[in-house]
């Protein structure tokens, strides 16, 4: 009996269909445009300037991110035998930019906060045409997300317009604003920043209470998945900085910017596409909380440890 629950379970998942109200959607899309304000307003021409003196760190950190990371993740969806709706989930937040809450924790971590926002910036400006691309070519290596995909009407340039939105839009304002109005931008830079992590919360957890009922049927599937995929993604980040030969404080931001995805984003494309899979909304959603707590666990950790090149570690931006 136990045994035949579960199954059904895990046949049921894949087409569950999660209809949450337009509100919550518009709420996580005005959450998702103020993270990506956020990175915009942290972006300085000095920070710019870093990614033409290190180039080589912002090539090998673009291809971790699109290329080695997604591709071991599609090696874990398959060893870890998931349903489509978990792989495409998976896969989907792997393809996604970091977001501004890398940032918030090299900042915390005492790591190299001026690496962590050029890569952030770096990668959020090349994921408008990067995310849908690497999402398309990694979920098709997959057989069970690639028969689920073909199921699913989603136009290509659909996709590349909301994530041009979600990403492009809010990115351009912040970048206008900081250079346009510095003073202003650096008071709100203070409260853009923590304020989008608290709503991000908020957003996620009322999005998640509200289908609690469901969440808790569901959860036994997806927790392995995300928290195997979660530890693979720090490591890479780890293992990228360390490749790099960067310093530890170096390290410590291409962990985090490689290993904490915009799980915001992920949610809303979620959302747009796949709310008729029930897997893929699950974990993008739990991602995020996921991501919230492995992130600050680290960052508070490694905070109490010696950094070892403190020239290397921004200040706060006051």
């Amino acid at each position: 009996m136990t045994l035949h629950c579960q199954l059904a379970s895990v046949v049921d998942l894949d087409q569950l269909s999660l209809e949450l109200p337009q509100g919550f959607q518009l709420a996580v899309k005005v959450v998702v445009g103020l993270f990506l304000f956020g990175v915009a307003l942290d972006i300085r021409i000095d920070d710019l300037r870093d990614v033409v003196r290190r180039p080589w760190v912002m090539v090998v950190g673009l291809v971790a991110q699109y290329a080695v990371a997604p591709g071991l993740a599609v090696l874990l969806t398959l060893a870890l035998d998931v349903r489509g709706s978990v792989a495409i989930g998976m896969l989907l937040v792997a393809c996604c930019p970091a977001g501004n809450l890398s940032n918030l924790l090299t900042h915390r971590a005492r790591g190299d906060a001026a690496l962590s926002i050029s890569l952030t910036g770096l990668s959020n400006l090349l994921a408008v045409v990067l995310t849908p691309l690497a999402f398309a070519f990694w979920t098709a290596l997959n057989p069970r997300a690639s028969d689920l995909l073909r199921d699913v009407s989603m136009d290509p340039w659909a996709v590349l317009g909301e994530v041009a939105l979600l990403i492009g839009l809010p990115f351009a304002l912040g970048i206008f604003a900081a250079w346009r109005w510095p003073a202003m931008a650096a008071r709100a830079r203070k409260v853009v920043e923590p304020g989008a992590l608290v709503l991000l919360l908020f957003v996620v957890v009322g999005g998640a209470a509200a289908q609690m009922d469901v969440l808790v049927n569901y959860l036994g599937l997806v927790v392995v998945p995300i928290v195997a995929h979660n530890a693979l993604a720090l490591a890479v980040g780890y293992a990228t900085g360390r490749a790099c030969r960067l310093p530890p404080a170096g390290v410590r931001a291409m962990t985090f910017e490689l290993g904490v995805r915009n799980t915001a984003l992920g949610v809303v494309l979620a959302l747009g596409f796949f709310s008729d899979l029930g897997g893929v909304v699950f974990v993008a959603a739990l991602w995020g909380l996921w991501d919230v707590a492995t992130g600050l666990a680290l960052a508070t950790w490694w905070r109490r440890r010696t950094v070892g090149e403190p020239e290397l570690v921004a200040s706060s931006r006051a």
